[in-house]
């Protein structure tokens, strides 16, 4: 067939269906070269016909040949056409991480945050770091297309067209990256000015609440003290005149002259301080509202050691229960129980960007505190030292527990693959076991037919013990790696060499049977018809193939044969069939083997089937006193059981006339 597959789903399963395809080729080559053998024999014993059988041969050979080489150039197809397939999927992923990327990089938000800015930043470094990796990627991809392309591959001009596309692509993506970068770079820049300006406002509007104060205390002491705060003040002012206004100002200059695209609006904004900053110098011996500035920042104090002692407390706890958790024993006994454990662990990771952001918040506040230069927090007794200190002895438990979950899950790993190979083994011996005790039980052919082929199972059996010895090594292993159960499988090496065991048994006990049979026939003259009829009559009842009969069973066929017993209610008992139970199960097993049963048979059939007469004087008293010379299925119904006029039914010839 012209059909290659569409996708690499459609590929992969044409391969399989001409992998079977294949295999039963292989199957066919015996037959083939058998029919080739015998055509040569054929011949060599019949010269007339030797011109034709050498032709035939010549054709089945030259068929033969034509279908395999077909098989083989299909195969070769398939196969390129998988790499194809394989090819389009690796240019599929590239290009789709491709046209995100080409996406992402194509945005026009560049921040409106000196954090937003810097976050993108970050982002534009990982995605460059990414982009060198899946250039590489590409490159790969673009190689393995040349390569198929080399190769002859049927779709070379599908691959060159998509090779061709992933590079523009690529291209594509490489020159937004850099002008992406570009454009955050500026906006970096430039909310780097509006930060500092920021930050001088901000400095400005926390001193212009102390220039405008009007409380000078109440006593010599605390105006004097005021005074003393207010020339460190102005100190302070000049200070940052030098400091803040200056790198302001030096930063608003640089970027004007590199022709900023937001120059305008930095020299604007830079006026806009400066007319603060002016402000402020003349305003500066104002300083009523420090102490009012005072007694709020006392009242923020109280505020952030509260929120302090209510967030490490919170925090503390859950610290605790993670180290619990972190701690407990890595021990599991399944490939799903310990997915269960590194997925639940991968959540936790997942948790602890809050977990972080968290602890930050406590870090910011423990810095707010300690800028009031106050003292120890009353409300706790935790400290953010101890805090670090936990967090950091976190965070080695977590790395030591990533590091067991992943030794144990390797451990799983290796478990998993001992249960599949001693399955793969074990549910292969217990097949070849039912196969092997369904041919002994429906054997048939001569009894010398049967005899010989027992005894090549009997062989067969013997053979497999090196089969078995494999499969207790491989329960060795598991009972070693302490595996307890198998999904795999429902065998054990116990269950299996018992199995095996018994059926050995069986052939024993079969051949000792045939053996058995054979000299009845040839020493006490029972016919090999009716030993045959008694061994089918015993597998018609049966049912299970188990090779044994129960009590009911070995009744029902002892009827189906002609044998007179009475019908006995539920949990009564028939003496005459209790007497031969006493022969065929003395110990009253609960069954009859079918060796017990064929030398019951052969011993009874010596004794009382004397002559064919007999059977047909047995026939002729149900056909309305021998007036007719057949019988009708309502006479077997009406002088038989149900089974046994069943199995009379199966095996009498319709009469004629």
């Amino acid at each position: 067939g012209d059909n290659f597959g569409r996708d690499l789903t459609g590929v992969q399963n044409l391969q399989k269906k001409h992998q079977r395809f294949k295999d039963e080729l292989d199957s066919h080559q015996g037959k083939v070269q058998a029919v080739l053998s015998r055509g040569e024999e054929l011949a060599l014993s019949n010269q007339s016909a030797t011109s034709a059988i050498k032709d035939r041969c010549s054709q089945l050979k030259k068929a033969w040949a034509d279908l395999d080489a077909a098989s083989t150039a299909r195969w070769q197809k398939l196969e390129e056409s998988l790499k194809f397939q394989q090819f389009c999927v690796g240019v599929d992923e590239e290009e789709a991480w491709l046209n995100e990327k080409t996406t992402l990089v194509s945005s026009e938000d560049t921040g409106d945050t000196l954090a937003a800015v810097q976050g993108l930043l970050k982002k534009q470094e990982a995605f460059e770091t990414d982009l060198e990796v899946h250039k590489s990627r590409v490159k790969e991809t673009e190689e393995a297309g040349r390569k198929l392309i080399r190769g002859g591959n049927y779709q070379a001009d599908a691959i060159g067209q998509r090779t061709r596309g992933l590079q523009q692509k690529r291209s594509d993506l490489e020159e937004a990256s850099e002008r992406r970068k570009a454009r955050l770079n500026d906006s970096s820049e430039y909310l780097q000015f509006n930060w500092k300006a920021d930050l001088v406002e901000s400095w400005i509007k926390s001193k212009e609440g102390r220039v405008k104060s009007e409380d000078f205390g109440k006593d010599i002491a605390s105006v004097q003290a005021l005074l003393t705060k207010q020339e460190t003040f102005e100190s302070g002012l000049t200070t940052f005149h030098q400091e803040g206004i200056g790198s302001l100002a030096a930063m608003k200059d640089r970027l004007s002259a590199a022709q900023h695209p937001q120059s305008k609006q930095i020299q604007h904004r830079y006026a806009d301080v400066i007319r603060r900053w002016e402000k402020l110098q003349k305003d500066s011996e104002a300083h009523k509202s420090r102490l009012l500035r005072a007694v709020e920042q006392f009242k923020k104090v109280e505020e952030l050691f509260l929120q302090f002692a209510k967030k490490a407390s919170a925090f503390n706890s859950w610290l605790e229960d993670a180290e619990e958790d972190l701690t407990d024993s890595v021990r599991c006994n399944s490939l799903e129980e310990i997915k269960g454990l590194r997925d639940t662990h991968t959540q936790f990771q997942a948790s602890l960007v809050q977990t972080r952001s968290d602890f930050k918040q406590l870090g910011a506040l423990d810095r707010q505190i300690k800028s009031y230069s106050v003292s120890s927090n009353p409300y706790t007794w935790f400290t953010l030292e101890a805090l670090e200190e936990n967090w950091q002895s976190l965070q080695k438990l977590i790395k030591e527990r990533e590091v067991e979950l992943v030794k144990e899950a390797k451990r799983q790993e290796r478990n998993e693959e001992l249960r599949k190979n001693f399955a793969q083994h074990a549910n292969g011996f217990h097949s070849w076991l039912t196969e092997t005790r369904t041919a002994l039980i429906d054997s048939t052919g001569t009894l010398e037919d049967q005899l010989e082929a027992v005894k090549a199972k009997a062989d067969e059996i013997a053979t497999k013990k090196e089969a078995l010895k494999k499969i207790e090594e491989f329960g060795a292993q598991i009972e070693e790696a302490l595996i307890f159960d198998n999904k795999h499988t429902e065998h054990t090496t116990v269950s299996l060499a018992q199995q095996w065991d018994q059926l050995g048994q069986m052939v024993m006990r079969m051949q000792h049977n045939l053996e058995q049979q054979i000299q009845a026939r040839n020493t006490i003259g029972v016919s090999e018809e009716q030993l045959k009829e008694f061994t089918a009559s015993f597998k018609h009842f049966d049912k299970d193939r188990s090779g044994k009969l129960e009590h009911h069973e070995f009744k029902s066929c002892l009827r189906s044969l002609g044998y007179d017993l009475a019908l006995v209610e539920s949990g009564g008992t028939d003496p005459e069939f209790e007497a031969v139970l006493d022969q065929v199960d003395p110990n009253r097993n609960g069954y009859i083997s079918l060796e017990d049963y064929m030398s019951f048979m052969i011993s009874r059939e010596t004794e009382n089937v004397q002559s064919i007469a007999e059977v047909e004087s047995a026939f002729q008293a149900i056909t309305s006193g021998g007036n007719k010379p057949y019988v009708t299925k309502e006479d077997v119904f009406q002088a038989l059981s149900r089974e046994q006029a069943e199995y009379c039914i199966q095996r009498m010839e319709p009469y004629r006339g």
